[in-house]
């Protein structure tokens, strides 16, 4: 009996230390780093194919991203130098459309919530951030701010893997 408790408590203890790991460092913040991604896998900064510069803006009512479609060879590891030249908070998430989708439903509920992965920054106005990046597989995949409203006035990128 004694055995069995000790037992038991020990693995209420093992399900619930995890807990606090998986809930950021934020009350909205999430990581998806032991999910796969679709769109390849964080690169090595000592490794880089090329770098790629992407700015954020806000222009003539829409929200958008310079340059809107990058073409890549699988294999190579970029580095996005993202800058937000507009006056609001933007993202950049690299993913499948699908993901991407499903991510911006999430954010709809959470619109403050942070990202700790490593295919996605939020960026703050007249700010810089980067993400190295290899695409491991070929396909069509997309850069997306998901925040709500973002993506439906426009700001939405393509990434073609060939």
């Amino acid at each position: 009996m004694t055995r069995l408790t000790i037992v038991a408590a020990f693995a209420v203890l093992s399900a619930t230390s995890a807990l606090p790991a998986t809930a950021g460092s934020e009350p909205a913040g999430h990581s998806h780093e032991m999910e796969g991604l679709s769109a390849g896998e964080s690169g090595d900064p000592k490794d880089l194919s090329r770098i790629i510069q992407v700015s954020m803006e806000e222009r003539d009512g829409k929200m958008l991203y310079v340059p809107a479609q990058v073409e890549i060879r699988k294999g190579e590891t970029i580095k996005f130098v993202i800058f937000n030249n507009g006056e609001l908070d933007h993202e950049f998430v690299l993913a499948s459309t699908e993901e991407n989708l499903e991510h911006a439903e999430m954010m709809m509920k959470n619109p403050e919530m942070r990202h700790a992965d490593p295919n996605a920054r939020r960026v703050a106005p007249k700010q810089t951030s980067e993400i190295v990046w290899k695409f491991t597989k070929p396909g069509q995949f997309e850069f997306a701010c998901l925040i709500p409203g973002h993506r439906d006035a426009g700001m939405i990128g393509t990434v073609d893997v060939k």
